[in-house]
């Protein structure tokens, strides 16, 4: 059986500056690997309109799934909302159920509900709205893509609110075998043994230690015995 797919799209400047660190690509591909779903890609945009817009469109049509994160917020940049909107060439403006929940927020902090506010309101049409347990600004989903909030606590919030409606596939099962030899030396019987079991993925990860050469070995599949029979033979191969 073949798992959905998705992909993400991370949208800021903060983050392609280096001044924030991203958090989110990572929580989500864990979180998607638990119901069987690939996480296939991850892009890193500016916030530009027209990179948004475009972006969106692509992925919508090649994924199952698409997760933005970032720009949802009050300010003058955050123009996620309106570039996914016009993704998929539909208005949008204040919504009254979202009014509803920002208005009744802020009136319970005292705090004003002043016209900044008010955007984190303006949901395209026809869209649903993606709870925020955290601090209640709504995302949502339009088509296949959820579009979310940036900072991790509340993606992470709004990610445990969609995952219930998403429908997955086998997990994801993985071994891993640390071997202290230098790539250039397993390299051989490690592409033999990916022939022998081409459903599953056999990837090298290489280190350096104290001037030691070595590779973290992961053997990721969704048949358990195959995993097992595989890291079997891998541990025969290199014998500690």
């Amino acid at each position: 059986m073949t798992n959905p797919t998705a992909a993400m799209i991370v949208i800021g400047d903060e983050i392609l500056s280096g001044r924030t660190r991203d958090s989110n690509m990572h929580y989500l591909a864990q979180e998607l690997t638990k119901i069987g779903i690939n996480l296939c890609e991850a892009r890193f945009i500016a916030d530009d309109p027209a990179a948004i817009t475009a972006t969106v469109k692509q992925l919508s049509a090649s994924y199952g799934t698409v997760f933005t994160s970032g720009g949802i917020g009050p300010t003058h940049d955050d123009i996620t909302a309106d570039s996914v909107a016009a993704a998929f060439d539909t208005p949008i403006g204040v919504r009254e159920d979202a009014y509803q929940l920002l208005r009744a927020h802020y009136d319970r902090q005292g705090a004003e509900f002043n016209a900044a506010r008010q955007r984190m309101a303006r949901i395209p049409d026809g869209a649903a709205l993606i709870d925020n347990p955290v601090s209640i600004a709504p995302g949502f989903r339009i088509a296949n893509v959820n579009v979310m909030a940036g900072v991790p606590a509340v993606f992470e919030a709004m990610v445990a609110s969609v995952l219930p409606t998403l429908t997955g596939g086998a997990p994801l099962l993985s071994q891993s075998l640390r071997i202290q030899r230098g790539e250039g030396e397993i390299a051989g019987p490690l592409a033999t043994l990916a022939a022998q079991f081409p459903d599953l993925s056999i990837g090298s990860y290489p280190f350096q230690k104290n001037g030691i050469y070595g590779a973290n070995i992961v053997i990721r599949g969704q048949d358990g015995a195959q995993v097992d029979e595989a890291m079997t033979q891998l541990a025969g191969l290199f014998p500690a």
